[in-house]
């Protein structure tokens, strides 16, 4: 059994896909994921699951949602091992709710790193990885003019962003479970 997290794109956010994090325990276990536990209402789920599984966790958990709550979100899963390799390569430093790291559904496209930084007009830094892009916006995500809808199509493929502070405690979370 490995350790993962599925990070949850769009639930609980201004009254629109409501998802209690109960229902959510409850379909993740329903899965055949253990040990799930989730951290603060914006879908964060942390698990254990044997590791041949988890690569379609991220699709079987989607459609879990769908089928108990009518709506598919778009669900990324990655393990320990991903999640603290993210926040280690993580070029930024500074508040921590204001450092992000966007996690991938796909690999970020040809180009992508160009067309986002054509994105960046303001005090905002992104850096594209493979799998992740990282933000930083020193005057707050609120007060930024860089829209997050338009540098995911930049990137070419959906993600779903955390600042550092849950991320290190989501990565916390798996140690804890770690077996």
């Amino acid at each position: 059994m490995a350790p993962a997290v599925a990070f949850i794109r769009g639930i609980n956010v201004g009254g629109k896909n409501p998802l209690p994090m109960a229902s959510l325990r409850a379909i993740c276990e329903g899965l055949g994921l253990r040990s799930v536990s989730t951290y603060i209402q914006s879908g964060n789920v942390v698990f254990t699951a044997p590791a041949k599984t988890i690569a379609v966790s991220s699709r079987n958990l989607a459609a879990g949602i769908e089928k108990v709550h009518g709506f598919r979100p778009g669900v990324v899963v990655r393990t320990l091992i991903e999640v603290r390799a993210a926040l280690r390569a993580c070029p930024f430093e500074g508040d921590a709710a204001r450092v992000l790291v966007m996690f991938l559904d796909g690999e970020a496209g040809r180009g992508a790193a160009k067309a986002v930084a054509a994105l960046c007009t303001g005090p905002e830094r992104v850096l594209v990885a493979r799998r992740e892009a990282y933000l930083h916006f020193p005057e707050g995500v609120g007060a930024s003019k860089l829209s997050m809808a338009k540098v995911e199509a930049a990137l070419g493929t959906p993600g779903t962003s955390r600042n550092v502070r849950t991320i290190a405690r989501v990565i916390e979370l798996m140690e804890a479970i770690r077996t």
